[in-house]
């Protein structure tokens, strides 16, 4: 610990990464000062599947969340057309069941009030805006510029501030190209119940150029999101309304229309999907990055939370073994690297070829997937929650 003394941390951005990062930091001896933009930590309502790879990569660090009591545990997964029929049962449960970790569908605004408690007595800034970084002569610490005028003084910089990263930025430089991924994502969460919407379910549902999933929150909540092919100008600024896309899933599943109708409009979230090009280096000297700052992806693998945990946790482990602060960065980014790397070019592909409007090759996609075999299903689904080298608390205190 003496090592570890007077160490300090200075992250950007207060969101699921962030907090993430600040817990896994302090736990590894570091001091944290979280500093956030947004004047109230106000999670948006919609839901994510904390998968089992990223409470793997906090029980590898010691730190349990809780999930299970606030979410719902994930126990099926299908994919079905647009009308409902089955297309295939994804194995997920079973995979569950060897990796010996659960995974938890669980609203956003639940996970960020889990990780708050979990960094009580941390520092976390509001209202705060970055704007620019500077490292030190001697390359020992950074100091970070805010908005306001103030500043804040570290030991190394995390940039966990999202797509629209200032760390990044900087590290980067301007005009950085995003890539639209041709559609608009609906979202939102209802009270609800159906015949067909069970606990711990999630349901995709596949069109032409359309998609729509169910996700069971626990309590009785449903999550749901629905895609529809658009081009990047009109997703952008979207401003049609709930009638509309009642209309684009017209027809469809039973369940599907039903969630809609009864959600509220004003409950109803539409955000444009879009990632970046692969970004091989993260960081220099003092300041690395983290979460959608360091690698965006697309959220057809539902990884975007669970790769910035992944991430945070790696990062705690190395720097609270680290004697040299700076190397430690250099080895947190090569450690999670191709791993980010396969899940972002995974996302971008599984979008590309799920969302297909051709009339060709959308028959391809449910085929591709109904007859695909089940050894291959099960090793592809495993590899992506499987967090690299861990092993499951009652296997370690057995040995």
């Amino acid at each position: 610990m003496s090592q570890k003394q007077g160490r300090k941390a200075i992250v950007v951005g207060a969101g699921i990464g962030g907090l993430t990062a600040a817990v896994s930091l302090r736990k590894a001896g570091l001091d944290v000062e979280v500093y956030e933009r947004a004047s109230e930590l106000k999670a948006a309502g919609s839901g994510l599947s904390v998968m089992s790879n990223a409470l793997a990569a906090l029980d590898s660090i010691g730190i349990d969340l809780g999930l299970e009591k606030r979410g719902a545990v994930l126990e099926q997964y299908h994919v079905r057309t647009a009308r409902g029929r089955l297309i295939r049962e994804f194995p997920f449960p079973e995979i569950i069941s060897r990796i010996g970790v659960p995974s938890v569908l669980i609203t956003r605004s639940d996970l960020q009030q889990a990780l708050l408690e979990a960094a009580e007595g941390i520092p976390i800034e509001l209202g705060v805006t970055a704007t620019e970084f500077e490292t030190h002569e001697d390359g020992n610490g950074v100091t970070v510029r805010f908005e306001d005028g103030r500043e804040a003084h570290g030991d190394v910089l995390i940039g966990a501030d999202g797509f629209n990263s200032v760390v990044r930025r900087q590290l980067v430089g301007p005009g950085e190209p995003s890539k639209d991924s041709g559609y608009i994502v609906w979202l939102a969460i209802v009270p609800f119940e159906h015949p067909r919407f069970t606990p711990g379910s999630v349901t995709h549902y596949w069109g032409s150029g359309k998609r729509f999933g169910l996700v069971d929150m626990g309590g009785g909540r449903l999550y749901w999101w629905g895609t529809r092919n658009m081009p990047a100008e009109r997703s952008r600024n979207w401003r049609g309304g709930k009638a509309e896309i009642l209309r684009s899933y017209a027809g469809w599943a039973d369940e599907v229309q039903q969630a809609i109708r009864r959600t509220p409009e004003e409950s109803i979230i539409a955000v444009p999907s879009r990632d970046r090009p692969f970004l091989e280096r993260w960081g220099k000297g003092p300041v690395t990055l983290l979460g959608d700052a360091a690698h965006p992806m697309l959220t057809s693998l539902g990884q975007g939370s669970g790769m910035a945990m992944e991430d945070a946790a790696v990062l705690g482990r190395v720097l609270g073994s680290a004697t040299d602060l700076t190397r430690g960065l250099r080895r947190y980014e090569d450690e999670r690297r191709e791993r980010a790397r396969g899940m972002v070019a995974a996302s971008r592909g599984i979008s590309d070829f799920e969302q297909s409007e051709d009339p060709i090759r959308r028959p391809i996609r449910d085929a591709y997937f109904k007859f695909l075999p089940a050894s291959r299903l099960t090793r592809t689904l495993e590899d992506a929650i499987t967090f690299p080298g861990h092993i499951p608390a009652e296997a370690r205190s057995a040995r």
